[in-house]
């Protein structure tokens, strides 16, 4: 499909859309109906009908009008905020309006109406531009990865700019190639016109072509070219009166360009002094500064940024950066700040630093923080990977390829050992070639290239990413290894000469995985994916042209990355990308399809590279393939578990009036950080931690016999120290009854408690689960009064043979299927059935709970798989409840629960690794109530082994 005919789609759509949008019923929007309304639009402009793609725009369509979109959560605080934006002040903003035409040729109309909506609520809790006096506000957006929070800053900017800022800054990340595609992104979006270095040289682009008009044509500093950013010859020349249009400057979060541009504000556009520190500042134009990638170089964390020779790099220090970023806010008396991230817990690393005369206040978003919700057709890591239930991850889809011979076993040698040094030579038993694993996912690429192809999207953009190394000489080694593969194929493919072996491979390909995984999601996901109608001879044809298209690339962190993408508009470029720590978070690898991924030395790094897998694949989610290890799949995991936990904590705060600095004090003593610490450090602090109003349980377990032991024996000595049980609770709640099979005591001394975890002995993969921190926290608040008074649950039911703690007390054990193969450990997915964690709680309780679930529930896609509210209460408003009481129930503060639980070595599978004849595997979690005590125990980090095994964080 050629630009101009794509261009003629576009428009259809959006003209149809409009039409069925109009239409009383919109959940009666059939084919039938969309057919109708194409020939309405047809009759008034034939020639649109000349190659026109029906069945595409009625795919599209459907689409669009079978997508939900959850809502925003909002914490914010409005002291010495006013009130300003209502319906009147919007009427004749341009800028908005045009941005949202351009907008509705792509997105559904439901897409367009929630960012509106969601922009809209961002806006109104900053100033009025308008408003005199001093003023200072600062925001955190909080998205989902890859969920397309570009877009939402670009309509937040133009709706700023509507409204009277004048000052527009947007720091876009580390390297030119993401300022770059930032910067083009707002060419598109606000704008209307590409940047060049020459300024009379002006092409009209994006929302021109709805509103051109150069009476608001905003102006810009920067431009998208490798060297446009804030440089010492734009500073010379520019200067800003303010009566003008709104200014643009797009910068990279760099110390030199940060400085130029404090300088030149300070020098060029301050207007008066400061009276009482004599700094020059700016009073007269309000700034908004959008903070891209938020948490990433601009947190004052006292971290130093390595190159890719890992030798500190002067420029990227987060400390100056945050230094920076604060003193140019710190120059304008009116002043905006939005940070936006997708890293679920950049809010924990946001330190509140005291404020200073020349920084003024630190960046924590004290105004506000927004979790962004995602529609419905978003991919994100609950969809990829599942999410918690009873047995484990459930959901996810088949896209995941777990690999494991780019090393040797004893992980030193092979092609791609995880510890390997700058100069690395990649050989596959002394051979300059490729692992089979990362053939295989070529092969998938140049498959799924093909039949894309076939499905009508010739024209769209196709990526491949292989992310294995940070060492550029070694990502060079990788990038000629490639080449001479696809060239290889091509070779083979377009001569037909010896390509019989190369057609056996991408068909057996086909056949064992893309055509059962694309029939099986059809299947499943409807809503998603369809199924195709074609054979293999279709495919077959497709293939010598997909592979000649196909350039192999190292992505080296300069425009020219994102420029090719808009060069390429209406062609399609398919483009097999090496690269590493310069991929710089957040660049957009267009329609990205295949990635392989092995752990680079910097886990953290590696994990946010994964995280652009996430976003949205409309037409060819089910060709979409993710080679990588056990190893990061479960840490992924680790994130998403991390993730959902903090968002369901933002929740329940949001509902009840919470102010983000109350939110940032609870997050930074979160145990959560008990997993990230071990990802994102920061130098060797300490971290202070309470586990109140949360959920512990083991998942990662000891295998030799005698710990085994120990823990069954320390279980053993609890259960016979306690009294006559409840045998086999039985609940009734909201006229359903729930049975366990198991035993329930009520009233055990904590004593006991802390006794058993004094005994039991956790393993140090268990993360947040660590018995000696837990026993000392206990302890701490036994002496305000709380937990004082314990619920100790020993529950069985399973399918394993039975286990027995006392005389007259066995259960029958669970089966828990090991979670990956590790060499030092038995590690689980999940323990607990989420209803176990309510078997304390009385009807009136468990229904407050509930009440309190709903309250607090925000339908998003991203997290739950339909709009529809729980119909059970949740562990964070569980433990609430618990802590807190409710109207008609008794707060119980001092009452925590204990659950045991033992799992049979017998059903755990090979990759357990436990020794024959292993006695039960003892597992236990906690449910503490929440509380308003202070009280924290100290949990000494120790990072010297992990940074030896995975290497130092940024």
């Amino acid at each position: 499909m050629t630009s101009a005919a794509e261009e003629t789609r576009q428009r259809v759509v959006k003209l149809v859309q409009e039409l069925l949008v109009d239409e009383d019923d919109r959940s009666a929007v059939t084919p039938a109906l969309i057919s109708e309304k194409i020939d309405l639009v047809l009759t008034m402009r034939p020639r649109w009908g000349e190659g026109l793609d029906r069945e595409a725009v009625t795919d599209e369509l459907i689409r669009r009008f079978s997508l939900w979109i959850g809502e925003d959560t909002t914490l914010k605080n409005d002291a010495g905020h006013e009130a300003w934006l209502v319906a009147a002040r919007k009427r004749n903003w341009r800028y908005w309006q045009r941005y949202r035409e351009w907008l509705e040729r792509r997105l559904s109309y439901k897409a367009v109406e929630a960012l509106d909506k969601s922009t809209d609520s961002v806006l109104a809790m900053l100033e009025d531009p308008l408003r005199e006096g001093a003023w200072d506000r600062r925001g955190l957006v909080v998205g989902h990865v890859q969920s397309g929070k570009t877009g939402h800053y670009s309509g937040l900017i133009c709706k700023a700019a509507d409204a009277g800022y004048k000052i527009v800054i947007v720091l876009a990340g580390l390297h030119n190639n993401l300022r770059s595609q930032t910067q083009m992104r707002l060419d598109e979006a606000f704008l209307g016109y590409e940047t060049k270095p020459n300024h009379e040289d002006i092409l009209p682009i994006g929302v021109s072509e709805i509103d051109g008009d150069p009476a608001i044509r905003p102006n810009y500093a920067t431009n998208r070219t490798n060297g446009g950013d804030f440089n010492a010859g734009i500073a010379q020349k520019l200067g800003i009166t303010p009566e003008q249009r709104p200014w643009l400057f797009v910068v990279k979060k760099n110390k030199t360009v940060l400085e130029r541009l404090l300088r030149w504000i300070r020098n060029h556009v301050a207007n008066v002094h400061d009276p009482e520190t004599g700094r020059r500042i700016v009073t007269n134009l309000p700034l908004f500064l959008i903070d891209d990638e938020a948490d990433h170089a601009s947190v004052d964390t006292g971290e130093t940024v390595l190159d890719s020779d890992g030798k500190p790099d002067p420029d990227h220090q987060p400390t100056a950066i945050n230094r920076l970023t604060r003193r140019i806010l710190h120059s304008f008396s009116r002043s905006a700040y939005v940070g936006y991230t997708a890293t679920p817990f950049a809010n924990i690393f946001i330190h509140e630093r005291g404020e200073t005369r020349e920084e003024g206040p630190d960046l924590f978003p004290a105004s506000f923080i927004v979790n962004l919700a995602a529609p419905s057709n978003y991919i994100g890591p609950g969809k990829v990977f599942g999410t918690n239930g009873k047995d484990g991850r459930e959901g996810g889809l088949p896209l995941v390829k777990q690999v494991d011979d780019y090393c040797s076993s004893d992980g030193v040698g092979g092609w791609m050992p995880p510890k390997h040094r700058n100069g690395h030579q990649p050989l596959v038993d002394g051979e300059d070639t490729l692992p089979e694993s990362l053939n295989e996912a070529v092969d998938a690429f140049v498959l799924a290239c093909a039949i894309r192809s076939l499905r009508g999207q010739v024209d769209a953009h196709s990526s491949m990413l292989v992310h294995v190394t940070r060492f550029t000489s070694v990502q060079k080694a990788v990038h000629s290894q490639v080449e001479e593969r696809v060239r290889h194929i091509k070779q083979r493919l377009t001569r037909r000469i010896g390509h019989e072996p190369v057609v056996a491979a991408l068909r057996g390909l086909w056949e064992r995985d893309f055509r059962p995984t694309t029939s099986d999601m059809a299947d499943k996901h409807p809503d998603l994916v369809h199924g195709d109608t074609f054979g293999w001879e279709e495919i077959e044809a497709e293939l010598a042209d997909t592979v000649s298209d196909i350039q192999v690339r190292m992505i080296n962190g300069t425009a020219k990355d994102a420029l090719d993408y808009a060069d390429h508009d209406g062609a399609g470029l398919k483009v097999i990308a090496i690269g590493g720590d310069k991929l710089a978070r957040g660049l957009t690898l267009e329609g990205l399809t295949v990635s392989y991924f092995l752990r680079a030395s910097k886990m953290y790094d590696t994990l946010m590279q994964m995280g652009r897998w996430f976003g949205y694949r409309p037409g060819y989610l089910d060709l979409c393939r993710l080679y990588t290890t056990g190893e990061l799949c479960e840490w992924f995991g680790h994130i998403a578990d991390a993730s959902e936990e903090l968002r369901e904590e933002f929740d329940l705060m949001a509902a009840s009036g919470a102010t983000p600095r109350e939110y940032g004090l609870k997050v930074q003593s979160h145990p959560v950080l008990l997993v990230t610490s071990r990802l994102k450090m920061r130098s060797a602090r300490n971290l202070m931690l309470s586990f109140s109003g949360q959920l512990l349980e083991t998942v990662a377990f000891h295998r030799e016999t005698d710990v085994l032991e120990r823990n069954l024996a320390a279980a053993r000595r609890l259960v016979s120290s306690l009294g006559m049980p409840e045998g086999n609770p039985v609940r009734v709640r909201n006229g359903t009854r729930q049975a366990w099979r198991g035993y329930l005591w009520e009233g055990v001394p904590a004593a006991d408690v802390v006794d058993f975890l004094v005994a039991y002995r956790t393993h140090p993969e268990a993360h947040k689960v660590n018995s000696v921190l837990l026993s000392q926290f206990i302890q701490s608040l036994v002496a305000e009064g709380e937990l004082t008074n314990w619920t100790v649950a020993l529950i069985g039911g399973g399918d394993g043979k039975p286990a027995a703690f006392r005389d007259g007390v066995s259960v029958d054990m669970l089966q828990r299927a090991a979670h990956g193969a590790h060499s030092d450990r038995y590690s689980i997915r999940r323990l607990m059935s989420p209803r176990d964690e309510a078997i304390d709680l009385d009807e009136a309780a468990w229904t407050a709970a509930l009440a309190v679930t709903r309250a607090a529930f925000h339908a998003d896609p991203a997290r739950h798989g339909s709009g529809e509210p729980p119909d059970a209460p949740n562990g964070p408003a569980i433990r609430r409840i618990r802590g807190f009481g409710a109207e008609g129930v008794p707060a119980r503060p001092d009452r925590g629960v204990l659950f045991i639980y033992a799992i049979d070595p017998d059903l755990a599978g090979p990759e357990a690794g436990l020794p024959l004849g292993a006695p039960p595997v003892v597992a236990f979690a906690i449910s503490f109530p929440d509380s308003r005590s202070g009280a924290k125990v100290e949990y000494k980090v120790n990072n010297v082994a992990w940074e030896q095994e995975y290497g130092a964080a940024d």
